[in-house]
């Protein structure tokens, strides 16, 4: 792809605050005073997940003044851009994600800042977020789609390999995060590959892909493996 032409080409848009609406969430433009309770209790309630800060540059919180310190700090400036998944049914706060390491003179950006609480695990919710923030940043004119984590975390990379994203390389000794190394694993879509990685989502997305008891009838990969069968 080296030095191939790009005609025409224009710089992406900014993400704004407008609401994202699936079938199971909705992303909401993180708002601290409609957000912040919502989201502490998703995250630091009776039943948290004992691994979900493990890999985080931040967390936990089991004090609530440093959880709202982190939000008015992780939320001043508009990189990262985040937002709060809501589930639609209940209009409960179950966790939120951004849009960030936002470049759009290039067309770059990239899904991070992943923090899912346990209500969202074993459901299509975190699916879906993820699709609903990748449809958007495709839909704003970026031409690349990051996603980065710790090489060790195997949750994550196990994430961007079913949600579609192509794996790069490893940057080592990327980082210096909570006193340890970190390498860094780097993955992507590109504009070219969305089409595909779209229907796929939208495929395993659609009500006829889920049993009486919510559960799915076929797995995600199995869309983009036979994306006409």
């Amino acid at each position: 792809m080296a030095n191939i032409p790009v005609p025409n080409w224009h710089p992406a848009r900014l993400p704004d605050a407008r609401t994202l609406e699936g079938r199971f969430v909705r992303l909401e433009k993180f708002d601290p005073t409609r957000h912040s309770d919502g989201l502490y209790a998703a995250l630091q309630g009776p039943s948290p997940d004992p691994k979900l800060w493990d890999y985080l540059p931040w967390g936990p919180f089991p004090d609530r003044t440093d959880f709202d310190k982190w939000i008015s700090a992780h939320t001043a400036d508009p990189d990262p851009w985040v937002y709060c998944v809501v589930d639609k049914a209940t209009g409960v706060v179950d966790g939120n994600l951004s849009l960030m390491s936002i470049v759009p003179a290039h067309g770059r950006i990239e899904i991070g800042g992943v923090v899912f609480g346990a209500s969202m695990q074993r459901t299509p919710k975190g699916t879906e977020a993820v699709y609903l923030l990748a449809k958007e940043a495709f839909e704003l004119g970026n031409r690349r789609l990051e996603w980065k984590c710790n090489n060790e975390n195997a949750r994550s990379k196990r994430a961007a390999e079913r949600f579609g994203f192509t794996f790069e390389a490893v940057f080592r000794q990327h980082m210096v995060l909570k006193g340890k190394n970190r390498d860094t694993a780097w993955y992507s879509i590109i504009d070219s590959e969305w089409p595909a990685v779209r229907e796929a989502f939208e495929r395993w997305l659609a009500e006829e892909n889920f049993d009486k008891t919510g559960q799915q009838i076929k797995p995600l990969e199995s869309f983009r493996v036979s994306p006409t069968s």
